[in-house]
């Protein structure tokens, strides 16, 4: 257990962190199963709505933290290339 009223805090501010950035986790990872679902069902147009919802919540999602900037790169364009090939 913390002693001083900094230590306090600290765990009060991690654990109101903590909330904020599982939030913000499952966001992402919704997103990008949204767009594996659409690229299984084989519907381009479904893939690509989806491709484009969860473009940008993958870069806020390095923005603030929750991914590295390049790995959260890599997925957009990885997706991007699986929505393209889709007939």
């Amino acid at each position: 257990m913390a002693n001083t009223s900094s230590a306090k805090k600290a765990t009060r501010v991690a654990a109101r962190r903590a909330v904020i950035n599982k939030n913000r986790t499952t966001r992402v990872r919704s997103t990008v199963r949204k767009v594996e679902e659409a690229i299984a069902s084989g519907n381009k147009g479904a893939a690509e709505a989806a491709l484009k919802a969860a473009q940008p919540e993958l870069m806020r999602g390095a923005q603030k933290g929750i991914l590295h900037k390049n790995a959260a790169s890599r997925k957009v364009s990885r997706l991007a290339k699986r929505v393209k090939a889709i007939k």
